[in-house]
């Protein structure tokens, strides 16, 4: 009798439960660790490497800066209070001052830190200058924030909303603080450096945002 040798042998099926068996088991959380600290690690490395070539004058590495932080920056300046057009308008602001002011970058890891702390240059300049006038994009009066827009599927949209409105309305160092660490997940060292403030500071204006901006929803309810 002639066996079809796609025939699976036992130890062959026995080794195979064992790889799905290996393959089901939950990870553990030291590995988890370990490979959000690679990635880490990583993102840091590829930061510096950028950095230099920034300093270099290398003009793809400034497109790469450009496709890299886009999105945060928009979104930095959106929740620092700006309309669509107006953050599109800043952002762009901000890579064209960094590129000119490359030179001032004197920590190759501090590219992210830096970088923020310009586009927080560049979004107070611009409420300086809009000083009496009407402050919001005419556009803004029917478009919603995307940044809530997957949320408010969830039926979270007017808490967020009004935790927005809240956070415009804090004063400008403590509005700053909150959402450099808050929304855009800066750590405390980078938020402080973005805002170019010590550590301590940071954490004090941080307390005093969240106090007003617990006062200021409690007062809406």
């Amino acid at each position: 009798m002639v066996y079809c040798q796609c025939m699976t042998r036992p130890e062959a099926q026995t080794e195979s439960t064992q790889t799905t068996e290996q393959h089901a088991r939950p990870v553990h959380p030291e590995d988890q660790q370990r490979r959000s600290l690679a990635r880490k690690e990583y993102s840091v490395s590829r930061s510096r490497s950028l950095a230099r070539r920034l300093r270099a004058g290398d003009k793809d590495a400034a497109d790469e800066l450009v496709d890299r932080y886009t999105d945060q920056v928009y979104l930095l300046m959106r929740r620092l209070g700006h309309g669509h057009q107006t953050s599109e308008d800043l952002a762009q602001e901000t890579f064209l001052s960094a590129w000119r002011h490359i030179g001032q970058l004197r920590d190759d890891g501090a590219l992210n830190g830096w970088l923020y702390k310009i586009a927080g240059n560049v979004s107070r300049v611009y409420w300086r200058r809009q000083k009496g006038r009407r402050l919001h994009d005419v556009e803004d009066l029917d478009v919603a924030d995307p940044s809530v827009a997957g949320h408010a599927a969830a039926g979270h949209d007017e808490e967020l909303e009004r935790l927005r409105e809240a956070v415009e309305t804090l004063p400008w160092k403590l509005r700053q603080a909150v959402v450099l660490h808050y929304m855009q997940h800066l750590t405390i060292s980078e938020a402080a450096q973005a805002a170019g403030i010590r550590e301590g500071t940071l954490k004090s204006r941080l307390s005093r945002g969240l106090d007003a901006l617990r006062r200021a929803l409690a007062d809406g309810r």
